[in-house]
């Protein structure tokens, strides 16, 4: 039998990081705000605004603390009605109830992206924001999406947890919006096991969120930008506390430069893979939109042509010879399966293709570290696993 790599540990700390934080250890600085200047988390920020071609970066607890402060940051309404993807992760509709939002549910096609039809028709003079998740780095069609939202001035905060080094028509994802937000939690392409990230060119949105995050009394003076709109804030908003401390910058700043490389071997890696499962007539890969040039760090596909009891099957036989097949809507509790999100006010929307979809869609992880053995590993399992499922197709005229 074909044995199973693991694809769940992380690729190894750059040893560059070892000096840091053995001097943030022998000193305790780990505080942002305590360094006089040039503290760690500042000079993350210095530098993933650079890499991403932004203004302005704050980095901050969580990917979902970055999501939650940009809405707060917008200064909406409350109840105010955010369009978010009925696939995605349970954060981004729960950071939309923190921010004393409400958070609507559009439709997703079965190639993971934003249905327009169904996006357009809910847009409408309720909208008060747009989340675009590019949920495991599915990039719907930004195009599309930035034109109807510019043309009623809906701001757009893209959730690109997923979506490090992806771009759009070579712009790179997180740009389009108004806000880009990522994580660098441990299963992503930067890993600092937890912490996140937001961008935009906006000054008065990201002195809103600097204060917010939990710059108090004038500490935010040695974010070196903006003085006046930081001035403007003082004492006008709530303090959430959500800062990113000093080690963990320290663990993500060397990471910056592999970025590229990750990208690179992510995207060959799943793309191998993408070709010898769709050679399968049971399982379909679906292609990317054609300005998307991904950074995948996990693989997703689609079921043909089997039942509920198939599926249960296929992805037991596949954790039998090694490797986990989450099955998003079958999966007990998934968070990504928008019936469980409990939380929103009101009953379960009716969303039959986004449902239809779910209760197929197989995510497996596939690191960028695997080497070309191990990623044939995990793809004939796969096969074989649907082969004790389904049965070897016959050939033609047999």
């Amino acid at each position: 039998m074909t044995q199973a790599p693991n694809v769940y540990d992380a690729e190894p700390i750059p040893d560059a990081a070892r000096a840091e934080i053995d001097r943030l250890l022998a000193s305790g600085d780990l505080f942002r705000y305590t360094a006089p200047e040039n503290a760690p988390v500042t000079l993350l920020e210095q530098e993933f605004a650079a890499v991403m071609g932004s203004k302005y970066a704050l980095a901050v607890s969580s990917c979902s603390a970055a999501l939650f402060l940009s809405l707060k940051a917008l200064d909406l309404p409350e109840k105010a009605r955010v369009l978010i993807p009925a696939f995605t992760f349970a954060a981004v509709p729960s950071a939309v109830i923190h921010a004393e939002c409400l958070p609507v549910l559009v439709e997703v096609s079965d190639n993971y992206r934003i249905d327009m039809a169904d996006f357009e028709a809910k847009l409408d003079d309720t909208i008060s924001a747009v989340i675009i998740s590019h949920m495991r780095g599915h990039t719907s069609d930004m195009d599309a999406i930035m034109a109807l939202c510019d043309a009623r001035n809906v701001p757009v905060i893209e959730d690109a947890a997923h979506s490090l080094g992806t771009t759009w028509h070579d712009q790179k994802i997180g740009t389009l919006g108004q806000v880009g937000c990522f994580s660098f939690q441990s299963y992503k392409l930067v890993n600092a096991g937890e912490g996140g990230i937001m961008i935009t060119d906006d000054a008065n949105l990201v002195a809103r969120a600097v204060i917010m995050s939990g710059a108090y009394e004038h500490t935010w003076k040695k974010h070196n930008m903006l003085q006046e709109h930081f001035a403007k804030w003082q004492n006008q908003l709530p303090l959430y506390n959500l800062r990113l401390q000093n080690l963990s910058a320290a663990v993500i700043r060397p990471q910056l430069a592999h970025i590229e490389r990750r990208v690179r071997d992510g995207r060959a890696g799943h793309d191998h893979v993408a070709g010898l499962l769709n050679g399968s007539p049971w399982i379909d890969v679906p292609a990317p939109l054609r300005p998307e040039c991904r950074a995948p760090d996990s693989i997703q596909f689609n079921l043909v042509d089997m039942d509920d009891a198939e599926t249960m099957a296929f992805a037991s036989a596949a954790a039998d010879r090694g490797v986990k097949v989450q099955v998003f809507g079958m999966s007990q509790d998934n968070a990504r399966a928008f019936w469980n999100w409990q939380f929103i006010p009101g009953e379960v929307p009716d969303l039959p293709q986004t449902r239809a979809m779910l209760m197929r869609a197989c995510d497996v992880r596939l690191p960028a570290r695997l080497t070309r053995a191990e990623l044939d590993a995990v793809a004939n399992i796969l096969l074989a696993a649907m082969d004790d499922v389904m049965g070897q197709p016959l050939a033609y005229g047999t």
